[in-house]
């Protein structure tokens, strides 16, 4: 038997092709008329799903949070953000090239996913005038092999794993052909959105094997934003990896409607623990257009975080809440009465590395630069 056939045993019946879906007119649980008003939503900010995504929705409830996820919404379309929230355009040295930390470069090596989120912080890239994505990585592959500080390559976009097969193993081969890159990341929803595009693919498997080396480790990213996402299929997708010799990692934005009670989010930090994928990070949601609707506030946010770490093992703990802002990932350490605190995980500008940052508290604010640094003694 096969890695993937074992994972019957998860309960996963049969391997499957899911029924992509591409408008809000065929998804036949919305009602006709709302359907009209969501299509012009989805004119602007793109629809995407499947049959088997869908099917996580329980339908009689409008707020149920996985809906929330995957099905358009009027309020998208306030005047609300940018379509680039943290200026990726500053650290793009060339197209589909990101370099924003010296030893992390990103390939945006694909502009499709599985589904789209609604609350989606790239959606800039599924839209007619897109041209940042480069299906063709080989200017990206010259950029690292020419820059032996580079050590860990993240492959996103879009989605890594909507690449055919035979394309993504040759984009593992030819990053693992430079010696200096030890850490190839696969940032995917995948798993969530169609766990058996690992599932069913032998193919793949073997490459994930062969590259993924004690010391030069493959690293999924996924994506599971509620625990209802963490289907059978889906954990047996995680385990897949796993037995194919992949590190997996959860990151995952906080997202109104969705995952936005301490409950919730300690529920899927434990059950992400326990299949083998613990938190990494969560997110600070960015101000991008089209998001109001999905955005929290960084002291309530915090709050939220702060009393969903409190639960569960070490291992369901070890998610840092994070703002990928323009100048770096920031932490948020603490909010108090008086003040917001702090510090730079990562910055673009050495200058700024593990600096310490204390802001006025704003409990309106959402993002960095609507804060105040604070002044006096703390």
């Amino acid at each position: 038997m096969s890695l993937a056939g074992a994972h019957y045993a998860w309960g996963v019946r049969a391997f499957r092709s899911v029924r992509p879906l591409r408008s809000v007119a065929q998804v036949p649980n919305i009602p006709k008329a709302e359907r009209a008003k969501l299509g012009n939503v989805a004119e602007r900010y793109a629809f995407r799903a499947n049959d088997y995504y869908l099917g996580l929705i329980g339908w009689q409830d409008p707020k149920d949070p996985i809906r929330q996820l995957i099905i358009p919404r009027e309020e998208e379309l306030a005047d609300w953000g940018s379509l680039d929230a943290s200026r990726e355009s500053l650290v793009t040295v060339a197209r589909g090239v990101q370099h924003k930390y010296p030893d992390t470069v990103l390939l945006l090596c694909n502009e499709d996913c599985g589904a789209f989120c609604r609350y989606c912080f790239r959606k800039r890239l599924f839209m007619t005038a897109n041209d940042e994505v480069s299906p063709d990585i080989s200017e990206g592959l010259r950029y690292i092999a020419d820059n032996p500080a580079v050590s860990d390559v993240l492959l996103t976009g879009g989605d890594p794993l909507m690449l055919g097969t035979r394309r993504l193993v040759e984009i593992l081969g030819a990053l693992r052909a430079i010696p200096h890159v030890r850490i190839i990341r696969i940032g995917s929803k995948m798993p969530a959105f169609d766990p058996w595009r690992i599932l069913r693919d032998e193919r793949l498997q073997e490459a994930l094997r062969k590259h993924s080396a004690p010391t030069r480790r493959i690293y999924l990213m996924a994506h599971f934003d509620h625990p209802r996402e963490l289907t059978d299929a889906a954990i047996a997708g995680i385990d897949c990896f796993i037995r194919n010799g992949v590190s997996c990692v959860n990151q995952c934005p906080l997202i109104a409607g969705v995952n936005d009670d301490p409950e919730v989010l300690a529920e899927l930090y434990q059950r992400l623990a326990w299949a083998g994928c613990p938190p990494y990070y969560l997110f600070q949601g960015r101000p991008t257009a089209g998001n109001r609707p999905y955005a929290v506030p960084i002291v309530r946010a915090w709050s939220i975080f702060d009393q969903a770490i409190r639960k569960g093992s070490g291992l369901a703990r070890r998610a840092r809440f994070v703002m990928s802002h323009e100048s770096g990932k920031i932490e948020v350490l603490a909010v108090d009465d008086r003040r917001i605190y702090m510090r730079y995980h990562r910055a673009r500008a050495a200058a700024n590395r593990g600096k310490l940052l204390i802001y006025e508290r704003n409990d309106e604010a959402y993002w960095l630069d609507q804060l105040e640094l604070a002044c006096g003694p703390g």
